[in-house]
């Protein structure tokens, strides 16, 4: 947890692999997962490089095991999840591995190939016996039996030049789609002299490639001469027909009917066997493809990062270039210690400087991953920059529980995460695929402190389900008015709605233990006074939010040696926003303190104070809080307006003298002068480069650069002007708190009013009242759920999030830094 308040320190290392032992160091550097490797070779193109023979098997592997991985798919099988952590083979396992592979594949391709052999033969076999069993011939005979008519052919007369004609037969199967446009073709290319059986199978016949059932329609074609055979055979081959031989003979077709049936038995057998022997070859590929798959995988990540290595002159051993953190330099040298002691020759690491800016880390946890994941979505942050994860951590659910402030919503949310939280360990959880529920899953523990907050607010604002609860006894008492006002029953008749003075004796007994007191909920003015109570709430909590991110940023200066922006910047920035925001805090919770019950309708205006302020003017009929508030008033407008020239000024005046100081004093040095002058300003980098890397150093193309004072000069001007214009339109963003507030309390109470209040109001017996309030508190529920939990939620989720990003952050944080990566199994494994 150390190094959540600022990033790790990285060193950048320069390994110094023995040839023989760089394998197993590489492999060993993965499973820990400590460096991130520089690429050496840029140039070299990734086909050139030294071990691009061995990625290429290990992709060859990879296409063969995918090809495995599917056939077990298609089998209905699922492949186990590899058991333990599977260390990266030695290379030379890989031949043996591939060998082993290919036997595999190609027995399962063998295997596979002769039961689609077998499942088409039978499937022949099948719809040659529906043709002669779907009883053609009747329909023939009959046909030739009738007298003449509009289908039957000239041919069958017995005299003239065609009486030695024989009939002939053509049978097959065609699908159902196409068996009417083939009937229609027939009959229009043939002119009429055939005859046509179409009939659909009884049963359906199991596709021998798609393995679903179809339906098949047969059909049986007699004709007369050679031509129109051979016409109806064209077209036959032209609709993809299955054809089969047709015996004139009923006993003849019954005869191959039955051998065909015996045959069709005898393939069954044989294509059960071939299932029988595919399912065993399937059971070998499930045990043996998942260990392959990660071994082959972590074997490829090795070489692809011996690949960024560059030789040594001797080649003898590969030298790689990578980043770690400072704190895991001993593990790392041990683990090359003991992955190289096999070869002879131990593999050395030692650190080297660099100009570049190293990688930031931060270490995570279960807990912080989703927080920090919410600050690095605006952007990583740079190097040893402070971390806004920790401070999100309390800051983001509550001022979510802010706008989302309901004891009853608040709870639904908490042990809805509280659920997810218990059941993280599961198996079935983790690896569910839903996206919606991997978010979820992701953010639960901050979903957990999301409820918990809104549970705390929700007993501020004294709301559960929009209706309030009285934990304590309320402040006001009806009864001390009624007595002492000397209401009488004509009084009440005429009024509906009845005042309490608090200034009268006995009325207001004193402020309510903890929140709002329950009575306002029953009050006219209820709207108004949440609305005061809510805006001002908001400013405070904004200002206070946005003088934090300042204060933070004293610690990014102090670490990067920058002590003068203590004074030029941060001093300025603190007094104008204090100045003037922090004095309107300090009018309201005066106001607050002083203002009594009794001498509440008599008090100031702040918002007229404030105009006043700006306006160096007093208004007569608006008297002051305190004392000599205008002297204070007009001391803080001209301090807040004195502190934007030095804002403006002060840093890049301080650059440009101890620029020239430093060239006076060593003229020979003034181009190294000149390079540090840009590093301390944090605006002029054109890569983005600031103050926080002035102790990583600078890029390599900007040795060269020098102090330009106009883009100084430009760069803090714009650094001014949305700091200045900033703190009036942020401190206004804040005001989203009261307003999304306000609306989610008044959705609650329209939810309730609209569909509880009418239930409860349908009737008084019980039968009726239990009956009629079972569908509407599910519609209650459902409503709150969709509207209120899911619609709601997401919307303060949003505007928290903004508030972080661009009212919060930007004070401190720029984000332009990128993560360390380091080399690991990690996903490998998973």
């Amino acid at each position: 947890m150390g190094s959540m308040f600022r990033g790790e320190e990285v060193a950048l290392v320069q390994l110094f692999l023995p040839t023989a032992a760089a394998y197993s160091c590489v492999s060993q550097l993965g499973e820990l997962g400590l460096v991130e490797f520089r690429d050496l070779n840029a140039s070299v193109s990734a086909f050139q490089r030294r071990f691009v023979a061995d990625v290429r098997r290990c992709e060859e592997l990879e296409k063969t095991f995918t090809f495995l991985q599917e056939e077990v798919r298609r089998a209905g099988l699922a492949l186990p999840a590899p058991e333990g952590r599977l260390p990266a083979p030695p290379p030379r396992d890989l031949l043996r591995i591939q060998e082993e592979t290919d036997h595999l594949s190609q027995e399962l391709r063998d295997v596979r190939g002769n039961q689609q052999a077998l499942q088409i033969q039978l499937h022949q076999l099948r719809l040659h016996s529906a043709v002669l069993g779907q009883g053609h011939a009747p329909r023939l005979a009959a046909a030739q039996m009738d007298g003449p008519s509009e289908r039957t052919p000239l041919l069958l007369s017995l005299g003239g030049p065609h009486k030695d004609l024989q009939v002939n037969f053509v049978a097959g199967a065609v699908e159902p789609h196409k068996a009417a446009a083939l009937e229609r073709l027939l009959w229009r290319a043939c002119r009429g002299f055939l005859i046509a059986s179409f009939r659909e199978t009884e049963q359906q016949l199991e596709d021998p490639v798609t393995g679903e059932p179809a339906t098949w329609m047969t059909f049986v074609i007699s004709y007369w001469g050679e031509q129109i055979g051979q016409k109806i055979r064209k077209i036959t081959d032209c609709f993809h027909c299955h054809v089969f031989p047709f015996l004139e003979q009923e006993e003849a077709r019954r005869a191959a009917l039955q051998q065909l049936q015996q045959q069709s038995q005898e393939l069954q057998e044989v294509l059960g066997e071939t299932e029988r022997f595919l399912s065993q070859v399937l059971g070998r590929v499930q045990q043996l493809l998942p260990p392959r798959q990660v071994q082959v995988r972590k074997m490829k990540a090795v070489y692809l990062a011996l690949n960024q290595c560059s030789v040594s002159t001797t080649h003898k051993c590969l030298i790689a270039e990578g980043w770690c953190a400072t704190r895991d330099l001993p593990v790392l040298q041990e683990a090359l210690r003991d992955s190289s002691s096999e070869a002879g020759v131990s593999a050395v690491a030692h650190r080297i400087p660099s100009q570049d800016m190293p990688p930031t880390l931060i270490r995570t946890n279960r807990f912080t991953a989703s927080f920090q994941g919410i600050v690095d979505a605006y952007g990583v942050g740079r190097y040893q920059e402070v971390n806004p994860a920790p401070y999100t951590i309390v800051t983001f659910p509550f001022l979510f529980a802010v706008m989302f402030g309901d004891v009853g919503h608040g709870l639904l949310m908490f042990l809805f995460a509280l659920a997810m939280v218990l059941a993280e360990d599961r198996p079935a959880v983790k690896t569910a695929q839903n996206e919606i529920w991997r978010t979820f899953f992701g953010g639960r523990y901050l979903l957990l402190l999301m409820g918990l907050f809104s549970i705390y607010t929700g007993f501020i604002y004294n709301e559960c389900f929009s209706r309030a609860t009285t934990i304590f006894p309320s402040g006001w008492s009806v009864a001390a008015m009624a007595n002492q006002s000397g209401w009488s029953d004509a009084f009440l008749a005429q009024h509906a709605v009845l005042t309490l003075d608090p200034s009268v004796n006995g009325v207001f007994l004193g402020p309510y233990p903890f929140g709002i007191d329950p009575v306002w909920s029953l009050a006219g003015n209820h709207l108004s006074f949440l609305n005061s109570f809510k805006m001002k709430m908001s400013v405070i909590l904004g200002v206070t939010h946005m003088a934090f991110g300042v204060v933070l940023g004293v610690f990014n200066h102090l670490h990067f040696g920058q002590r003068h922006r203590l004074l030029l910047e941060t001093l300025p920035e603190l007094t104008f926003l204090l100045g003037l925001f922090g004095y309107l805090v300090f009018l309201v919770v005066y106001k607050w303190l002083s203002a009594s019950a009794t001498s509440a309708a008599s008090a100031p205006s702040i918002l007229i104070h404030f105009i006043n302020m700006f306006l160096f003017s007093r208004s007569p009929s608006n008297q002051p809080l305190f004392p000599g508030q205008e002297v204070v008033q007009s001391t803080l407008v001209v301090l807040a307006v004195a502190t934007v020239p030095v804002l403006l000024l002060g840093t890049p005046l301080y650059l440009l003298c101890r620029q020239r100081r430093h060239s006076r004093r060593d003229p020979a040095g003034r181009q190294e002068e000149d390079k540090a002058g840009l590093l301390d300003s944090p605006e002029v980098s054109e890569n983005g480069w600031g103050s926080d890397e002035e102790k990583a150093g600078c890029p390599e193309d900007e040795k060269e650069a020098k102090l330009v004072p106009s883009e100084v000069f430009m760069h803090q001007a714009i650094h001014t002007i949305e700091f200045c214009l900033g703190c009036i339109s942020n401190t206004a963003s804040y005001l989203r708190l009261w307003a999304l507030s306000l609306a989610h309390a008044q959705l609650s109470e329209v939810l309730w009013a609209m569909v509880m209040r009418l239930g409860l109001g349908m009737g008084r017996e019980v039968g009726v009242a239990a009956v009629a309030l079972v569908p509407i508190f599910a519609a209650f529920a459902v409503l709150t759920v969709a509207i209120l939990l899911v619609m709601e939620g997401l919307s303060a989720f949003l505007h928290a999030l903004r508030l972080h990003w661009v009212e919060f952050q930007n004070k401190f944080y720029s984000g332009t830094g990128y993560k360390l990566s380091p080399f690991t199994f990690a996903l490998e494994d998973e």
